[in-house]
């Protein structure tokens, strides 16, 4: 709801696709700018008390701005930079519980052993069902009971995250150190080419996604006269395809291995942007995106396990928030890039990002065909 959501309400306050864009830049710019500090605070205090935090503090904050915007005009400046402003705080607050979820599946999948492949699908699976249903609830609730009702139900769900969250204290872990910085990380990525040469082919193809991400409310709405409900369908649709490719994604690796899996993924990524580039109609990005989607899924299950095989236990904070930070440089990138454009360059800006996103995943997995999956 958050990712997709904001940017719908600034678009339903502006009919702007600058200022959607910008939103978009200002939810991921925080992110990356607070995650060193999100990962010290884990390490300090555990996951459990992080994560519970957050939530509430996100509770507090998208309640106290869903009451002023029932005060003001929602298609008002006043209203626009409100919004902005919860799109930059967000941000922070969602990568402090983004951390600690991290945190805690990596030491469950270091606990897994040979089985790490599952417990990330299981845990990608619980992402992509809330994927599945919060950015339709976004778009609904936007377009049928306003922005105020949308920020409350998202502050309804951040309660019940700091409610039922687990209330026991999540040690940090011993055998690495707060004082490890994203030098240490970068040092260790150096070390490991198999994760080095999927991180950046994923930079490369999370370029084109985020631009996407960006772009497609901008474009359903203003291109294709659609509805900010059916922008939200998009991505929630997109997120059942998702599901299932995580579960299939799964078996395949137990059959066939990591690598052919991982490459037959990033051919439905790499086709599927070049086809959303050249559609035209609200069919089309919904079937597309969905289709894109699923290989995103088959993709994130390889590379957390390829994070969970790789990176040894004393520098995996470190080394995971390098990973991180890289594979979510192109977000603010691609809402400054929206903010920028006219809306009708868009289609064109995709297109291009989308030849760039074919040629990374070839040359990635072309390269990791050769590399065993082994600590160098």
């Amino acid at each position: 709801m958050t990712t997709y959501g904001v940017p719908l309400l600034v678009l339903a306050a502006t009919g702007s696709a600058a200022w959607t864009g910008l939103a978009f830049a200002l939810q991921w710019l925080p992110r990356i700018g607070a995650f060193t500090v999100a990962g010290t605070l884990v390490d300090r205090h555990g996951t459990s008390r992080v994560f519970r935090v957050a939530s509430l503090a996100r509770a507090l904050l998208t309640l106290s701005v869903a009451a002023a915007l029932t005060l003001v005009d929602v298609r008002t400046t006043t209203a626009a930079v409100t919004v902005l402003l919860l799109a930059a705080i967000i941000g922070v607050l969602t990568e402090f519980s983004y951390v600690a979820a991290e945190t805690a599946g990596g030491q469950a999948s270091r606990t897994a052993r040979g089985d790490a492949h599952r417990v990330q699908s299981a845990l990608i699976t619980i992402d992509q069902t809330a994927t599945l249903a919060g950015p339709a609830v976004a778009g609904l609730l936007i377009e049928h009971a306003g922005p105020a009702a949308m920020l409350s139900t998202l502050a309804a769900f951040s309660l019940l995250a700091a409610a039922f969250g687990p209330r026991h204290a999540t040690a940090p872990d011993e055998t690495g150190s707060p004082k490890r910085g994203l030098a240490s990380g970068w040092a260790t990525l150096r070390t490991l080419p198999a994760l080095a040469w999927l991180v950046g082919g994923l930079v490369i193809s999370n370029g084109a996604v985020a631009l996407l991400q960006a772009a497609v409310p901008v474009i359903v709405i203003t291109e294709l006269d659609h509805s900010s409900a059916d922008a939200g369908l998009i991505w929630s649709a997109a997120a059942v395809t998702s599901l299932l490719a995580v579960t299939a994604s799964r078996r395949a690796i137990d059959r066939f291995g990591l690598w052919p899996v991982g490459a037959a993924a990033g051919t439905a990524v790499a086709g599927a942007t070049l086809a959303v580039a050249q559609a035209d109609t609200y069919r089309g990005y919904l079937l597309l995106i969905a289709v894109l989607m699923a290989g995103e899924g088959g993709l994130t299950v390889v590379l957390r396990t390829v994070r969970s095989h790789l990176i040894p236990a004393d520098a995996f904070g470190s080394t995971l928030a390098v990973t991180v930070l890289l594979l979510l440089l192109p977000y603010p990138a691609a809402g400054l890039l929206v903010a920028a454009l006219p809306a009708a360059q868009l289609g064109h800006t995709v297109t291009a990002a989308a030849l760039l996103q074919a040629v990374g995943l070839v040359v990635a997995f072309a390269r990791l065909r050769r590399l065993p999956l082994t600590p160098a």
